[in-house]
């Protein structure tokens, strides 16, 4: 095991009081969270770039209608993962 490498067991998690425990059950939880939030951004670059960008970059500048069409395409998406939220906060308020 190199000194780089982190294990724990469950003897170690035995020592832990119940507010470590929780505190580490929402760092957990935190980094999951985030580790979503990263792959959908690569999901809608990767979309959106297959999309819109239909030339090869030269200037080092997207063409005019390359910028239109991802910001359309990333408005489109923020609106589609909003009006999920929203209805998944109904139902489950139901």
């Amino acid at each position: 095991m190199s000194s780089q490498e982190f294990t724990i067991d469950q003897a170690d998690l035995n020592k832990l009081t119940e507010k470590d425990k929780a505190e580490l059950r929402q760092f957990f939880s935190n980094e999951e969270h985030r580790s979503r939030i990263q792959s959908q951004s690569h999901e809608l670059t990767a979309i959106c770039w297959k999309k819109c960008i239909t030339s090869t970059i030269k200037s080092g500048q997207l063409d005019k209608n390359e910028q239109t069409c991802l910001s359309n395409c990333v408005d489109r998406f923020m609106d589609a993962n909003l009006a999920t939220i929203k209805h998944l906060r109904n139902m489950r308020q139901q």
